[in-house]
């Protein structure tokens, strides 16, 4: 684990949440339960995740995307068993049938498929559900939908590395546009991340800096 990066992380990602909590009981509405952290998985860039997931901070959360991998109920498995021991939150990627079968928390649906988080949340209303959101088209209806990822907010890697990097500014606007929690997401990393402080995130999520900072 490379300490200094983890107590960064976790600090920023703590700050938001606290400060996104006083925002949402000044409007009398009480804030989800949603933890400060959440590491997005990746099949290139995280192999074994449920190494990281068992080094995460107590509370954190994992959205596991399988991508169609053969083994993908057997690293579910796995990921549930390292959230629960972390007391953490365990989201399944556009997959509801596998979150089911594994009993996650709930599920995370790519932009394109947003518009299933009303019939899932009345299916599951014990479920947390999360949403991607990259900014380039209009902001869809987000009923049933209790966070939005927002993404890339720096440069970023992995599926995010051919999308316009929105910048601080940028998604400081997108934030106060959307009537969810946002969690900010692309190219976070402990030299960077205080840098959301005051934008009106409520976390930070993240694949490589976290499996960076976390992992073995």
């Amino acid at each position: 684990m490379n300490r200094s990066n983890a107590e960064a992380l976790w600090r920023v990602a703590s700050d938001l949440a606290r400060e996104a909590a006083k925002v949402s009981r000044g409007s009398g509405v009480a804030p989800p339960n949603l933890p400060p952290l959440l590491f997005f998985t990746d099949p290139a860039r995280t192999p074994e995740p449920w190494t990281v997931a068992a080094r995460l901070p107590v509370g954190s959360g994992v959205v596991y995307r399988h991508f169609g991998a053969p083994d993908a109920r057997d690293t579910a498995l796995r990921l549930r068993e390292a959230t629960r021991k972390r007391d953490g939150l365990l989201l399944i990627g556009r997959d509801a049938e596998l979150a089911e079968a594994v009993e996650a928390d709930g599920v995370h649906l790519p932009e394109a498929r947003i518009g299933e988080a009303p019939d899932l949340a009345a299916r599951r209303p014990d479920w947390r559900i999360t949403a991607a959101f990259h900014a380039l088209t209009a902001l869809p209806p987000l009923t049933g939908i209790d966070a939005l990822i927002v993404s890339p907010v720096f440069e970023a890697g992995g599926a995010s590395a051919s999308k316009p990097s929105l910048g601080l500014q940028r998604f400081g606007a997108v934030v106060r546009d959307v009537p969810v929690p946002v969690y900010a997401l692309g190219g976070i990393k402990a030299s960077n991340a205080a840098g959301l402080i005051g934008s009106g995130a409520c976390g930070i999520a993240g694949v490589g800096s976290i499996r960076e900072a976390f992992g073995p």
